[in-house]
């Protein structure tokens, strides 16, 4: 049975790697990847017999805070021993925030990161030694913080964007942890273009921001049969509280991903089944 869903949007930037479970997705409903804002397609199919598009298509984007507004909270970075990192973003605003600052990072920084590969990506800026980097296991907050309350003579720098999730400060509080909360980016509104086509037959989301961009971009939109689905529980809620329709969410048991929920829902599509 054909599929109803066309074309689908993807409010992420495109799959890095051609191992991600688009690609999979890709392969076995016969769907046509598009990456629109490099003005090129790529296909990746080999059978078309469904004819569904994905196009990858950021709501938002991240941009760097300039030294002059960064010099308005009033935060010296070297009155800080210790940073903590919770996303590559992060660390790639701090250090480039710092060079703008002309502010030369001590060889005696320690830093703190959410994961082992967050921990990695530091090599882009510094010397990787293990006895000044330090990560957690899980990837979760807790975990982190069971490593920083180990350091708890430290006083932390923790770069964050303009709209963050506080879960990781109410544990540092928790452990009477010292440290500074620094905005160093901003998540903004990644605009279309007003020739831009918005012809989606499925909307995909990430983040309520994403929720919010859309509406931004189009203060008339009507859902109408446009089916949504989001990843995340705050996701979900942000499009329930718009007023919208939510069609597929994850995580779920069956679906703990995105590509998993989309897999489901396509192959129920396929068999005929609502």
């Amino acid at each position: 049975m054909a599929l109803n869903i066309k074309k689908l949007l993807v409010s992420q930037p495109k799959p890095a790697s051609e191992k991600s479970p688009y690609f999979d997705i890709a392969e076995k409903y016969g769907v046509e990847i598009h990456y629109p804002l490099r003005r090129q397609r790529q296909m990746c199919i080999r059978d078309r017999k469904y004819g569904v598009e994905i196009d990858f298509r950021p709501f938002i984007k991240v941009e760097p805070l300039s030294s002059k507004e960064f010099r308005q909270q009033r935060i010296s970075v070297l009155d800080h021993t210790a940073v903590i990192f919770t996303a590559r973003t992060a660390i790639d605003h701090f250090f480039h925030l710092c060079e703008e600052l002309r502010v030369a990072i001590p060889e005696t920084m320690k830093y703190f990161c959410m994961t082992e590969a967050i921990a990695v990506y530091l090599q882009k800026y510094i010397v990787y030694r293990k006895r000044k980097i330090f990560y957690g296991q899980t990837g979760k907050a807790d975990d982190l913080v069971t490593v920083i309350a180990k350091h708890a003579k430290e006083k932390y720098l923790v770069p964050v964007s303009d709209v963050h999730k506080d879960d990781l400060f109410a544990l540092l509080d928790a452990k009477k942890i010292n440290y500074t909360k620094a905005v160093m980016f901003r998540t903004v509104s990644n605009d279309f273009a007003k020739d831009e086509k918005f012809d989606y037959d499925m909307l995909v989301f990430f983040s309520p921001s994403g929720i919010s961009s859309l509406l931004k971009n189009f203060p008339d939109f009507k859902q109408d049969d446009i089916k949504i689905g989001c990843f995340g529980p705050t996701t979900a809620k942000a499009v329930k509280d718009a007023g919208l329709r939510l069609d597929v969410e994850a995580p779920t048991v069956e679906a703990p991903s995105m590509t998993a929920a989309l897999d489901l829902y396509l192959k129920k599509q396929q068999d005929g089944k609502k």
